[in-house]
């Protein structure tokens, strides 16, 4: 795509989302034009254009079995929606409406299925300061299939022994912290929070793990509390059992090396 081409672009997705009742939040159906309707702008062109690709690739990925190849085709799939998408960031009026609208909360969850974590959330941040609405394909509002989604993968990553970025699961509770969601779908997130800050706490020294410590005990426990059967119980064992080793070997000692009998008398 040409720069001229990516430039007009972005303008049509301004122009189309700034042009929409409220923005387009609710993704309304297109409508049929009526006898004697002004003809379509570019803008109504373009996005009728976008609505169309979207489509076509949704159509394309229905086709694919595989996880693996559904991924890769989502990564092959989304340069050709950058541009409508910066476009309607740029402009920060809404998503349009018709299919069109369908467009950035369907890009969302695409980077987050391909690992792009950030761009994700950098749309799911305009998906609920604007009430976008998510394409009924998806049957959960914007909030909840941002943290079971991003849950999901950290919690999948976790329990094959590798780290998933803390910074990527501080952002999605910072995010949602406000909104109403079903108590297992938030204990996830806490629960993936908890392990990252229990592995990060094995790693440190004994004074620098202790504040770690005291985090991962707190969303663990909070995971424990929405949902009894998030299966966290193991991990509040393993990280209150660190938390008494880690103050034992702090606690202050005698000449001898031996830790004061605080019962003994005067």
């Amino acid at each position: 795509m040409s720069l001229a081409r990516r430039h007009k672009e972005r303008i049509l997705a301004a122009q189309s989302a700034a042009s929409a009742p409220n923005g387009g939040a609710a993704a309304a159906p297109a409508a049929t034009l009526p006898a004697g309707a002004a003809k379509p702008t570019q803008a109504d062109i373009a996005a009728r254009q976008i609505g169309l690709r979207l489509t076509h690739d949704l159509r394309r990925l229905k086709e694919i079995r595989s996880i693996d190849m559904k991924i890769a085709a989502k990564r092959e799939m989304i340069p050709e929606y950058r541009e409508w998408v910066k476009g309607l960031l740029e402009a920060d009026a809404g998503v349009g409406t018709g299919l069109a609208a369908e467009v950035l909360p369907t890009m969302m969850v695409w980077c987050i299925d391909i690992g792009e974590y950030h761009a994700g959330l950098d749309l799911a941040e305009f998906a609920l300061r604007h009430h976008v609405a998510m394409p009924a394909r998806y049957q959960r509002d914007a909030a909840t299939i941002i943290v079971e989604e991003i849950a999901d993968a950290a919690l999948k990553v976790q329990g094959l022994g590798e780290p998933f970025p803390p910074d990527i699961l501080v952002r999605v509770d910072d995010l949602t912290a406000h909104i109403d969601l079903h108590d297992q779908v938030r204990a996830k997130l806490m629960k993936a929070i908890g392990i990252e800050h229990l592995r990060d706490a094995e790693e440190m020294e004994a004074t620098a793990a202790l504040p770690r410590l005291q985090a991962a005990l707190t969303s663990l426990n909070e995971a424990q509390r929405l949902n009894a059967r998030v299966g966290v119980k193991d991990k509040i064992k393993r990280a209150a059992k660190l938390q008494a080793a880690t103050l034992a070997a702090l606690a202050p000692t005698d000449e001898s090396g031996a830790a004061p009998d605080q019962g003994a008398d005067a």
